[in-house]
Parts: C-alpha cells; sequence; structure tokens
C-alpha cells in the first residue's frame, strides 16, 4: 500500500489507512479518525493549529456529525493544535488522556522547551519557536478508563507509551492490528526539514526534541512491536503497513539507541 507526500499534496492529506480508520496530516502532524462513514465515530489528536477547518470539513464529509470524543495521545503543540476551535464548534464534545497528561491539559503544569540542542535538521534547530506551555480545558477534559477502553471506539484498546511525554498512550485494534502511536513511533525523520518536506519514511523513535525520556521511549516502541502491528498511523509521517512495516519495526528495537537517541541534549 502506497501513500503519497507533502510535496505531491500540500499542506493537508487524507488518507484510508485501514477500515473505520481515516488519516488527516495538517502540514506535518497527523490526526486520525476512527469510524465508519456516516456512523460515530471519535477524534485521535487534533493536529497542528489552524487546520481546524480541514478537520471539520472532513469530519462533516465523512459522519455529517460530531465525535462522540476526542482522545489525544498526549498534549504537546501539533497535536492539540485546533483543540479549542473544535470544542466551540463541537460543544460538548468530551476529550480525554492519560492522568499523567491532564497537568498540561488542564492549565497546571507547562512542558519543558523543546531542546534545539538535539541536532539532526533545521526542524531541532527551530525548536525554541515550538510552544511548550499547557493549555487549559477546564472540565471538558477527562482521564481515559483504567481499563484500557476507548470512548467512543469499541474493539479499541488503549496502551500507556510514556517518553515524548509522560502521559503518551498509543491506541491498538487487535482485531486487525491496527496502531495509532502518536509520537511513540513516527515514520518520518522529524528533525529533518528535509525529511518533512520530502516525507521521506523510515522509522524512528519519537521527536528528539521534546522526547524527556528516552529509557521509557525505548521500552514504549518494544511494547508496541510485542503487539505485532499490521498497519502503522503515526503522529509524523505516512502510514505504513506490512510487509514493509515488520522489518522496520525490528530493525527499530535493534538499533533504537543509534537511530533515535540524539548523542547530545538536556534529556540525554
Amino acid at each position: 500500500m502506497e501513500w503519497n507526500g507533502i510535496l505531491t499534496a500540500g499542506f493537508t492529506e487524507t488518507w484510508e489507512v485501514a477500515a473505520g480508520v481515516l488519516g488527516l496530516r495538517t502540514l506535518f502532524a497527523n490526526a486520525a479518525f476512527i469510524g465508519r462513514p456516516g456512523s460515530d465515530w471519535i477524534l485521535v489528536d487534533t493536529g497542528l493549529g489552524n487546520f481546524a477547518g480541514s478537520i471539520m470539513h472532513t469530519a462533516r464529509e465523512q459522519f455529517g456529525k460530531p465525535p462522540q470524543a476526542i482522545v489525544l495521545t498526549h498534549g504537546h503543540f501539533d497535536h492539540v493544535g485546533n483543540l479549542k476551535e473544535l470544542l466551540e464548534e463541537w460543544k460538548g464534545t468530551p476529550v480525554y488522556a492519560h492522568p499523567l497528561e491532564l497537568p498540561y491539559l488542564t492549565g497546571k503544569e507547562d512542558y519543558p522547551p523543546a531542546d534545539p540542542s538535539v541536532g539532526g535538521g533545521l526542524m531541532a534547530v527551530a525548536a525554541p519557536l515550538y510552544p511548550h506551555r499547557g493549555i487549559d480545558l477546564g472540565a471538558a477534559v477527562h482521564p481515559l478508563p483504567e481499563d484500557g477502553s476507548v470512548p467512543g471506539a469499541k474493539g479499541w484498546t488503549w496502551v500507556h507509551t510514556p517518553g515524548p511525554s509522560p502521559g503518551h498512550i498509543s491506541l491498538f485494534r487487535p482485531e486487525d492490528r491496527v496502531l495509532i502511536a502518536g509520537d511513540a513511533i513516527i515514520t518520518v525523520k522529524q528533525e529533518s526539514a528535509f525529511a518533512v518536506i520530502t516525507q521521506h519514511k523510515e522509522l524512528h523513535g519519537p521527536p528528539a526534541y521534546f522526547t524527556l525520556d528516552w529509557v521509557e521511549a525505548e521500552k514504549s516502541v518494544r511494547k508496541l512491536a510485542l503487539l505485532d502491528p499490521q498497519v502503522l498511523l503515526a503522529g509524523h509521517g505516512l502510514p505504513m503497513a506490512v510487509p514493509e512495516l515488520s522489518p522496520a519495526l525490528a530493525h527499530l528495537c535493534k538499533t533504537f539507541k543509534e537511530l533515535s537517541v540524539p548523542t547530545q541534549g538536556k534529556f540525554v
């Protein structure tokens, strides 16, 4: 299965990732729609800011109604960028996140500033420009159920995958082994502007400039590899599926420290 990249598609692009799973790229960060066309659905992450219109347009075309819930893999700026605008439009829609992520979503804590010293390219050099303040969703945000279920998405489970942030999660559908990984695993070297522009596809750990805990990040990659996913939609980069995915994920596990962990930085 082949998916196109930024140079051929402009600022946004949609992909049918799997049955009932649609991906939407907002410049360099992805959101996911889970649900069959015309049926109930949920939104996973909200992408980079200034793309609320694209998300709402896709939602109207595909489903014709607001989502049952918005589930956040984590609260970094390029995953919650349109959240407040969407909640204005979809009043009363609940937002769910891991309990450890709630301080950043209720205005109680800020993320550490992104770290340009990790190197790797112009996206890392520009890291001081990336917003890192928490947002305050107030009563709209709720902790995910402790039993691992995903509100509004029957057949899906959430998996705690810390490293990029303390409460980072990924979503998995065991029936056909579809994985929505957030930033736990990405399919582009996010530190490189050239790789982001061309969407050169290769598996990596989380974006180095934002990752707080590399030990946990590696554990999270290995945890997801044990699920043996057949289709991957990451928070950054193009979707990836078998037969390409399995050897790439095995290689990432084997070479994680060399491939993903920077040689310098505040959190290395």
